[in-house]
C-alpha cells in the first residue's frame, strides 16, 4: 500500500468565499459568520431566546419580545431574515455607516480596521444580503478602502526585513493581514531562489488550484 501523506501535506486551507457568498468549508468564514450584528425582532421567533443564550425566566415562554433589541451572529440573521414576513429586521454596525464611510472616503490608511473588526472587508460583503438602500454606498466603500490601503499594505511587505511593520500589521484586517503575509513569503522565496537556495521555482498553490478546476471543467 502506498505511504499515508504527512498530516501537514493532506490539510489544504479553504479561502475565505467572495462577496455576499460564504465558503462553507473555509475556517476564515466560519469565524467571521460568528461575529454580531445588531437588529430587531419584528415577530415571533420560536425558541429564539435559548439560541441567544437568553434563558426565559419563570412563567416566560422562550421567545424574544417584538419589538427587542439584540445582537445576533451573522449566520443566525442570514436565516431569519425575511423582506415579505419581516421576522427580523438588521442594523447597520457603526464602522459602516456613513459617519464612518465619511472617514474611510478621507484616508483609509489611519483606520485600525482590526480594532474595529477582524472581518471588514467579508463582514461589511456579508451586509449586502440584507435590503438595506445604503448597500451601494458600503460596497462603494469596502472596494475604495481595500484600494486605498492595498499598495502600502504590500509595499510593506516588500520592505519587511527592513523596518519594523508590527504596528501595521496589528492594524490589518483578517485579508488583509494575508496579504501582508502573501508579499512576505513571495519575497522570501525570491530571496531563495536568487542565492540558490531553491533549486527551481514552482507556480503558486493559487494557480496550481486554477489548473485544476480548468481541467475539472473541461473533464465535464
Amino acid at each position: 500500500a502506498p505511504p499515508r501523506p504527512a498530516m501537514s501535506e493532506a490539510y489544504f486551507p479553504v479561502g475565505p468565499g467572495l462577496g455576499p457568498e460564504e465558503n462553507f468549508l473555509s475556517l476564515e468564514d466560519i469565524l467571521m459568520s460568528q461575529e454580531k450584528l445588531p437588529g430587531r425582532v419584528e415577530a415571533a421567533v420560536p425558541r429564539l431566546a435559548a439560541v441567544l443564550g437568553k434563558g426565559a425566566g419563570a412563567g416566560q415562554s422562550d421567545g424574544v419580545p417584538e419589538g427587542s433589541k439584540v445582537e445576533i451572529p451573522l449566520w443566525l440573521a442570514k436565516g431569519l431574515y425575511d423582506n415579505k414576513r419581516r421576522t427580523l429586521s438588521v442594523e447597520l454596525p457603526k464602522i459602516y455607516k456613513e459617519g464612518w464611510r465619511t472617514v474611510f472616503s478621507a484616508d483609509a490608511n489611519v483606520v485600525d480596521l482590526h480594532k474595529m473588526g477582524p472581518y471588514y472587508y467579508g463582514f461589511g460583503s456579508q451586509l449586502l444580503n440584507f435590503d438595506n438602500p445604503e448597500n451601494p454606498e458600503i460596497a462603494q466603500t469596502i472596494l475604495q478602502t481595500f484600494i486605498g490601503r492595498f499598495r502600502r499594505i504590500m509595499d510593506s511587505s516588500q520592505n519587511a526585513y527592513n523596518e519594523d511593520t508590527s504596528a501595521l500589521v496589528a492594524r490589518l484586517d483578517e485579508l488583509e493581514r494575508a496579504l501582508f503575509r502573501a508579499g512576505q513569503k513571495g519575497l522570501n522565496d525570491f530571496q531563495c531562489w536568487e542565492k540558490g537556495q531553491a533549486s527551481q521555482i514552482t507556480a503558486s498553490s493559487l494557480v496550481q488550484n486554477y489548473r485544476k478546476r480548468k481541467f475539472t471543467d473541461m473533464d465535464g
